[in-house]
């Protein structure tokens, strides 16, 4: 039978044991402070965003939309950048955030700008798309004759909607170049259809060209009361 001496762990093995356990100890410290760190710092970045959409992305009128759209939008909310503008169409009642790129996570809580089209509220055609089953199911009841409105930047433009129309996904010329400004609303088609819809529905609007010359006149005359 061994002794109690050997049974019983030496000094250097007791004072290894304790250095062990007292770096355990600082490590899970360390971990819990960088933890609540990181943590804090996302609860900031998020309550930030969710200021600023608090005084510039209207509640979303949820009444057409799919119950898949509500929970991914609810969902959506929680991340992200805030939007580039806002796009009104007041006889719809639509109101929606419009966000720099088209991904998934930017259409599920808004509208989003089209890549390779002009820069939104700038000269040219600034293609939008969003989702059938959301904030763009109220284009349904779109008609020629509108206002488009595009709030950017502390200014508001508004566009006259000349063209409706109904086309296949590879009909890329509506998003083309057009010589007066203009913006471009798509969205699949049919808007209740089941399963990936085989269709786009386009709507064109063209800048109001009376809203930029009023803004002109009004310039020159402020220029020359302060001359």
């Amino acid at each position: 039978m061994p002794s109690r001496a050997e049974m019983s762990p030496s000094s250097f093995e007791k004072g290894s044991l304790w250095i062990e356990r007292a770096a355990w100890v600082a490590g899970a410290i360390l971990l819990s402070m960088y933890g609540g760190m990181r943590l804090w710092a996302e609860e900031s970045r998020a309550q930030a965003v969710e200021e600023f959409r608090a005084n510039t992305v209207p509640t979303a009128d949820q009444t057409l939309w799919s119950q898949k759209r509500v929970s991914a939008y609810a969902e959506a909310q929680k991340s992200g950048d805030a939007p580039q503008a806002l796009l009104r169409i007041p006889e719809l009642t639509l109101d929606v955030p419009v966000y720099g790129d088209t991904s998934d996570l930017n259409l599920d809580r808004g509208a989003g700008h089209i890549p390779g089209t002009a820069n939104l509220a700038e000269s040219g055609n600034s293609g939008i798309a969003a989702h059938r089953d959301g904030f763009f199911r109220k284009l349904k009841d779109v008609e020629l004759g509108m206002d488009i409105y595009l709030e950017r930047g502390g200014k508001t433009l508004k566009y006259h909607i000349v063209e409706i129309s109904i086309v296949t996904p590879q009909e890329s010329a509506v998003l083309a170049p057009t010589e007066r400004p203009s913006v471009t609303l798509v969205t699949c088609y049919p808007f209740y259809f089941v399963g990936s819809a085989p269709k786009r529905f386009v709507v064109r609007g063209e800048l109001d060209e009376s809203q930029t010359l009023n803004h002109v006149v009004i310039n020159r005359n402020m220029q020359r009361r302060d001359t």
